[in-house]
């Protein structure tokens, strides 16, 4: 008797077959020491197509075909997976499995795609759900011996067929209402429409763009000291010519001490917008490197929606940190402190993408180039972190010249904290803001009025940082 353990692609089954001790290779499938463990090619079942429920979907496409609403919800066998499918069905009806484990990958698509196969076959035997964030020995045993039921995990199931279904009635009715209104094949979705809408409508908003030409004034000091706009030229001749020369006084001084607090720990959308910044990565590409760097055991779960650490990876994390300073050469962190990231509650699924202890060791000069640029940026974010806040002093004065109010900004950084770290990998934030002399309120000095000639810009193109901020994720 044995228990069968399907994973979601080959590279991954073959990682849990080794730690199980399944090294006999069979068509499909590796066997031994009790466990036959399988594996999905991704999506190897599917909702079916329109034209496959009935000959009225399936004639020529009209109007009165509309709303299509299946009354039962179909599904097919992809025609490229057909012979890994018939394993499976032939594994899972084995009278010698007597009990099955659920190892795809551990989000609500992994679900759908065991689940898909398990239904489609009619399986009626025991299930049981292995969720691991690594690929790492120590996490596959310790994932094996926390093993749930499978009946835990319906809801995630629900949520993923509920999106399947979500995306086949939008699809398939909109792509059928617009290509018979406009007597063309036009494709709609769910995601990709309204996102081709905001892309269109921002590349029209450009290119119908007009620019403005406005002026501001400039007071120069031993600061400088800027004006308001002005978008009539004569008015700014007239207030240069006013305020040369002229005695301008310190009307207003505000200090304050602002922190900013260390960052939160990646999940995947901050990851792909971070890596987009530093490197000008896609987000796709940003999810293949870290999925190559999971399968080689190096980085935690990719496609995690949270940017906190549950309670019982605490001591795991805080171990890692005296390691990437030294791997990676970042410099190191005196008092480590992770407390703000630690949130059971905050915790549904995955936690948040962090290094393995074998990253923290590997050769990363063994790496991809983008592997290398993301392996370092999820080090680099676990050791930020856990570093103190970035502080510095704020100063905005205002003051006044011919009865008109100008105003400088000065920061001068108290305490580096984790900024100083940040600067290590791709490129840093730039700032334009420098410190200003110690001024208080009465001072006067003498101005030297200068006009700016300046133009205002159409809006930005959408980019994969922006998209990502907005929300239009790279993962379902």
């Amino acid at each position: 008797m044995s228990i069968l353990v399907i994973g979601e692609k080959p590279s991954v089954s073959r990682e849990l077959a080794k730690v199980l001790g399944a090294n006999t290779k069979k068509n499909g499938c590796l066997e031994g020491n009790g466990y036959v463990v399988s594996w999905c090619f991704g999506h190897l079942v599917g909702l079916q197509f329109p034209d496959e429920y009935s000959e009225n979907w399936a004639a020529k496409w009209s109007f009165a075909q509309l709303p299509m609403i299946p009354e039962e919800w179909k599904f097919k066998i992809s025609e490229s997976s057909k012979d890994q499918f018939k394993i499976l069905k032939q594994l899972m009806n084995d009278r010698n499995i007597t009990e099955i484990i659920c190892a795809t990958d551990a989000d609500r698509e992994g679900e759908c795609i065991f689940r898909y196969v398990y239904n489609l076959v009619k399986c009626q035997k025991p299930v049981k759900r292995l969720w691991i964030s690594s690929l790492e020995e120590s996490a596959i045993r310790d994932g094996f011996y926390k093993l749930k039921s499978s009946s835990a995990y319906d809801n995630l199931y629900q949520a993923g067929f509920c999106r399947a279904k979500a995306d086949w009635l939008v699809g398939m009715n909109g792509s059928r209402l617009f290509s018979v209104r406009y007597n063309a094949h036009l494709n709609t979705g769910r995601v990709q429409t309204p996102t081709l809408a905001m892309i269109v409508k921002r590349d029209v908003d450009i290119a119908n763009f007009i620019k403005q030409k406005y002026f501001t004034i400039d007071l120069d000091m031993d600061f400088k000291a800027v004006g308001t706009r002005i978008d009539d030229e004569n008015t700014a001749d007239r207030l240069v010519s006013s305020c040369n020369g002229k005695t301008v006084t310190v009307t207003d001084v505000k200090k304050e001490v602002r922190s900013i607090s260390a960052p939160k720990l990646f999940d995947l959308t901050s990851l792909q917008r971070e890596a987009n910044k530093k490197f000008g990565y896609t987000a796709q590409q940003t999810l293949d490197y870290m999925q190559s760097l999971y399968e080689k055991k190096l980085v935690t779960y990719p496609r995690t929606d949270s940017q906190y650490l549950s309670d019982d990876m605490e001591q795991t994390a805080y171990a890692l940190i005296p390691a990437i300073s030294e791997h990676f050469g970042f410099g190191s962190v005196a008092e480590p402190n992770l407390r703000a990231v630690i949130n059971n509650r905050k915790v549904t699924g995955h936690h948040a993408i962090i290094p393995t202890e074998s990253g923290v060791k590997c050769d990363i000069s063994a790496l991809a180039a983008g592997e290398q640029n993301i392996l370092k940026l999820v080090a680099l974010r676990l050791l930020c972190a856990s570093a103190s806040a970035y502080q510095y002093g704020a100063v905005k004065v205002t003051l006044s010249c011919e009865n008109t109010d100008f105003t400088a900004s000065g920061k001068t950084v108290l305490e580096s904290g984790w900024k100083e770290l940040d600067g290590k990998i791709g490129e840093a934030e730039k700032s334009d803001e420098k410190s200003l002399p110690d001024l208080e309120r009465g001072m006067t000095f003498t101005a030297k009025a200068v006009k700016s000639e300046h133009f205002t810009s159409p809006p930005k193109s959408f980019t994969e940082d922006i998209c990502c901020e907005r929300g239009i994720r790279n993962h379902p």
